[in-house]
């Protein structure tokens, strides 16, 4: 039997007295109590209570990282900076001179930069330079504790390099300004300020849509300059005697500019890549799915810990209990949440459902995943194997949960906690079927160095180019004389105006002036010409009367010079609208995301711009608001964007181009004309 030491170091047996049996009975017993009351709990409740206390923060999670390497680059973007890299930066960091920190991080709009790099310092208790990358580019640099000109290095790596440097060019330049020390740094960020004050600094890739207008002009070149060689001598020598010597001269001069052509087309156009993104690994390639599916095995609930936390301790309790009650549910099962944030640069090129389809995979459960943005709050779910109505899910998930609302687009936890309940509420709600049912499998990612890779220059739109200039040697003098006549023709004849159903197919969403005043022409003459019974005025003559306001009375105005795209746009809808309510068709909103689309059906919140999360709600054609659904990033796209007087040739959406009556277009035909008389003086 075991002896204990008691105060005197006298050994004395476990059991030797009746008092210490007591003692250790009652501890047993209480023992055996706690044992009993915690194996009520499931081992699921205990981990997710214990993974929900252990969770970092996104500062500590990064500063346990730059503890273990002082280079950490993201698994989430293998297409456009892999972790493949991170020695190369590793490398170009101690060029700096003072300790150096890298992070490598998936552009984040809710995250400020300084303030991170500020809480991982503290976390860190180390000092050094402090280097964020929000994607390809470098995003924010500190200094703690040490001496390094990290803004003027900033400074030089943006004004000095274009964006599509690439992440090891532009740390390079960085790294070469640090290690210059402040006096020589601060100077070249002023010389560089200077020289590109105006001008940034030419790209250094190209894209394929480029290569083949390269490969297209090698064609033209290869074939036009000989035969137009040929051409000419042989109309100077008509009428001349022939001349062998000269006749080879000329074919050997026509060969020689075929040949120079080739080869200076092969030296000039000698790019092989888009982009400086390297080709990442297999392995870079299958980091973060592996990552998401071990953090999906041991917690329903997996919150990237790169990102900043959109779930607080009471939501990630309230959301594990729901799914604890829905896997137990009749017809239920597992739940499977991602809280990761979906970029193009993911091994997934940002397709969340390419995604959901590889966790699973890894994860090896059937369920539903549920794959949640952090950074742009969208939500998409995918059945995987249980017994729900998968057109239910796929359809009729609202838009409100999908997407959220105003609310959740200025929230920076986008109300993700609140959506992700109402989510389980739906899935609660969601009819049973007899038979599992699982997604269809999605396409594969485009591949990565395919995504990077140019044509080679002697394919593609070369072909057609050797046809094009052997034309253009041939016909050219009749294609001007053709083109000539044809562009002086549809001058001189204006259009008839498009039925309403084809608008939002055939408008442009870039229209050039010449192409606004023949359809305000048009659409004016025909509102005009439709005044044929006095009931007539009632109907439209609120609209023909804005609309000759605009163009002082004279419809003839449109078509002159003087008449900005704004005010031309604004005649189109209000004679469009003018001619809908002669025909008794109800026209009382317009497309607000293009105004040249025509009628509206209903408003919508739509996405306006590519970046962040910016959202207007605007009356919406059926097209459009079948993209707003559909594809919101779309929408951006597909805005009316008018030339800007102030700023060249740059455009803008219509309603940032001017203040004058268009920007009432959002709000009805009605206060279109209301802001047409304000305007104009007329009450």
């Amino acid at each position: 039997m075991r002896a204990i030491t008691t105060n005197d170091a006298c050994p004395v047996p476990i059991w030797a007295t009746s008092s210490r049996r007591k003692r250790v009975l009652r501890l047993l017993l209480t023992l055996c109590a706690l044992t009993a009351l915690f194996a009520t709990a499931t081992p699921a409740d205990a981990m997710d209570t214990a993974h929900a206390a252990d969770a970092p923060t996104q500062a500590a999670y990064l500063a346990d990282r730059l503890r273990e390497n002082p280079v950490h680059v993201t698994d989430q973007l293998p297409r456009e900076i892999p972790r493949s890299t991170a020695p190369d930066l590793a490398r170009i960091a101690k060029k700096t001179g003072v300790p150096t920190y890298v992070l490598v991080l998936p552009m984040q709009s809710s995250t400020d930069g300084g303030q991170l790099l500020g809480a991982v310092h503290d976390r860190l208790g180390r000092d050094g330079l402090f280097v964020l990358f929000g994607g390809p580019d470098i995003a924010e640099a500190r200094a703690f504790g040490v001496r390094a000109p990290a803004d003027a290095a900033l400074t030089v790596t943006r004004c000095e390099l274009p964006y599509d440097a690439g992440p090891l060019r532009s740390f390079e330049r960085f790294a070469d300004v640090i290690a210059q020390g402040d006096e020589k740094a601060t100077a070249r960020a002023e010389a560089a300020r200077e020289t590109y004050r105006d001008d940034e600094a030419a790209d250094m890739y190209i894209g394929p849509s480029d290569r083949r207008n390269q490969s297209f002009l090698t064609g033209i070149l290869l074939t036009g300059v000989p035969l137009t060689i040929l051409l000419l001598a042989a109309f100077a020598g008509r009428g001349r005697p022939k001349k062998p010597v000269l006749r080879r001269s000329v074919w050997g001069a026509a060969l020689l500019s075929a040949a120079a052509v080739a080869l200076t087309a092969t030296v000039v156009f000698d790019q092989t890549r888009s982009s400086a993104a390297r080709p990442p690994t297999p392995a870079d390639l299958s980091a973060r799915v592996e990552r998401v599916a071990a953090g999906l095995k041991q917690d329903p609930v997996y919150a990237d810990p790169e990102s900043p936390r959109v779930l607080d301790a009471r939501q990630l309790d309230r959301l594990h209990e729901r799914i604890r009650d829905f896997r137990r549910s009749d017809g239920g099962g597992p739940v499977y949440v991602s809280l990761v944030p979906q970029t193009p640069a993911s091994e997934s090129a940002g397709d969340s459902g390419l995604f959901a389809a590889a966790v699973h995979a890894k994860v090896g459960r059937d369920g539903v995943y549920v794959v949640a943005d952090p950074d742009d709050g969208t939500i998409d779910v995918y059945n995987h194997g249980l017994r729900l109505d998968g057109n239910r899910l796929s359809f009729d998930v609202p838009d409100s949960v999908t997407l959220g609302d105003s609310r959740a687009d200025e929230a920076d936890d986008h109300l993700l906690g609140e959506r992700l309940d109402a989510l389980m509420t739906f899935l609660d709600d969601t009819p049973r079927t007899d038979r599992p049912w699982s997604e269809p499998a999605p396409p594969a990612a485009p591949s990565a160095a395919d995504e990077t890779a140019l044509p080679p220059l002697f394919s593609t739109d070369f072909w057609p180019g050797l046809v094009v200039g052997a034309f253009a040697a041939l016909l050219l003098s009749s294609v001007v004389a053709g083109a000539t006549w044809i562009v002086r023709a549809v001058r001189r004849r204006s259009p008839a105006p498009e039925p309403s159903g084809r608008l939002p197919l055939t408008a442009p969403t870039e229209p050039s002036v010449s192409y606004l005043r023949r359809i305000a022409y048009a659409e004016l003459t025909a509102l005009t010409a439709g005044f044929t019974d006095p009931e007539d005025r009632y109907r439209a003559w609120d609209h023909l009367d804005a609309a000759l306001l605009l163009v002082d009375g004279d419809p003839g105005r449109v078509r002159q010079p003087g008449t900005d795209a704004a005010t031309l746009v604004a005649v189109i809808v209000l004679a469009r609208a003018g001619r809908a309510a002669l025909a008794g068709e109800t026209a009382d909103l317009c497309c607000g995301v293009n105004p040249l689309h025509g009628p509206a059906a209903r408003r919508h919140h739509v996405r306006v711009s590519a970046e962040g999360n910016s959202r207007r709600l605007l009356p919406v054609c059926p097209p459009c608001g079948d993209s707003a659904v559909a594809e919101p990033r779309g929408i951006p796209g597909r805005l009316l964007k008018l030339p800007d007087p102030s700023l060249g040739n740059t455009r803008l959406p219509y309603y940032d181009v001017t203040d004058g009556p268009l920007t009432a277009v959002p709000q009805g035909i009605a206060r279109l004309i209301d802001k047409v008389r304000e305007t104009t003086g007329v009450h």
